[in-house]
């Protein structure tokens, strides 16, 4: 599908108004942008090689040879669009110079390279360069409904592939070889890509919370924590569930139904204006008054759209408020090293009217005969 596609028509437009809006508070002449994910936003492209340069008046987008057809697709009318035939950068510095009146410039402090920063101060030493603090980051935080979309799509994606790998689910598979099969049913689905590695780790090894799948075989009695996302039109998702393969112990049920009652806790409470600190301590109040406050180390979630870490965070020291039309996940987790873990992870909307939870895979225990 047609970046360009992702959402309605009007995106573009709305979107650079907003990011224009951002650039005259910050006292800013214009913004240089330099993360993909950020470009992509604001005009459609997705290639892998790009620079754009906002101004009150101009949009320019720089990219190279090898996407001179699909910036057009993509782009349309949303930027003027310069192909550069040796670096990105040798045609930025004549485009500035012919713009009038631009002298204080924003560069995206979060994502510049430092030999990309030495350019500035080399080359475009004529102008004053300031660094921006996610002006279109904090943009991209509220969704409109067709990146909803896309993210729902993504959300079907993922719970389709993980239905078709728990049937598959036997003992002396490698962790390594269910990932391979997780994989490859997300692409099945429909998945552009993986928003990053899938996680699936068992036995005691599900207690190390961003393990990558080992050799490891898997065995009866074992949890098995699989943690993975599909994109869909470049947004993602980002999912997990915990089984046990074989029948569960009644530790392992007590551990679990104790995360089940968090996540459902914090999914439910999420809504606008409640701080990220305070959406937190839904899971993590509840996790520690049942005796395992530390086990659970990590952060209750964070943002998901075109990355699949974005604002906002749900945090313990997060104090930003939360807003209508983010995406978030609710992820909590309980991890005992030499045992194993649990994270039971969704996808949820904040709308006026509350939370709406966009995962609709089963959160109870699984057991996989």
């Amino acid at each position: 599908m047609r970046a360009d596609a992702e959402v309605p028509a009007d995106f573009r437009p709305r979107r650079l108004a907003a990011l224009r809006d951002a650039i005259g508070r910050a006292d800013l002449d214009g913004l240089l942008v330099t993360a993909l994910p950020n470009i992509r936003y604001l005009t459609g492209f997705s290639g892998s090689s790009a620079l754009l340069f906002v101004t009150a008046r101009e949009c320019v987008l720089f990219t190279d040879f090898r996407y001179e057809t699909q910036v057009g697709d993509e782009v349309g009318g949303a930027a003027t669009v310069r192909i550069e035939p040796t670096s990105l950068w040798t045609g930025l510095w004549p485009a500035i110079v012919g713009m009038a009146g631009v002298e204080r410039i924003g560069f995206e402090s979060a994502h510049l390279m430092h030999r990309d920063f030495a350019r500035l101060l080399e080359q475009g030493s004529r102008w004053q360069w300031r660094p921006a603090i996610e002006l279109v980051e904090t943009l991209r935080a509220v969704k409109d409904p067709g990146e909803v979309a896309a993210i729902e799509r993504a959300v079907q994606m993922a719970q389709t592939a993980l239905e078709h790998t728990l049937k598959e689910l036997v003992p002396g598979l490698t962790e390594t070889a269910v990932a391979g099969r997780l994989e490859r049913h997300l692409r099945e689905t429909g998945s552009e890509a993986f928003p990053f590695p899938s996680i699936v780790a068992s036995g005691p090894r599900s207690a190390l919370p961003h393990a990558r799948a080992a050799d490891r075989l898997l065995a009866k009695g074992d949890l098995v924590l699989l943690d993975f996302g599909a994109v869909a039109d470049g947004y993602c998702s980002d999912i997990t569930r915990t089984v046990v393969l074989g029948s569960a112990s009644a530790e392992q049920r007590e551990v679990y139904d104790i995360v089940l009652e968090a996540n459902i806790r914090a999914s439910g409470a999420v809504r606008a204006g409640m701080l990220g600190m305070a959406a937190d301590a839904v899971a993590r109040d509840y996790i520690a008054a049942c005796g395992y406050g530390e086990a659970f180390g990590h952060s209750l979630g964070h943002g998901i759209g075109l990355e699949v870490h974005e604002s906002p965070r749900l945090a313990r020291t997060v104090d930003a408020p939360l807003a209508t039309g983010m995406v978030v996940t609710i992820e909590p987790g309980i991890y005992r090293p030499d045992w194993g873990g649990v994270r039971i992870e969704d996808d949820v909307l904040i709308t006026d009217a509350g939370a709406r939870v966009l995962t609709g895979f089963p959160r109870q225990l699984l057991e996989i005969a």
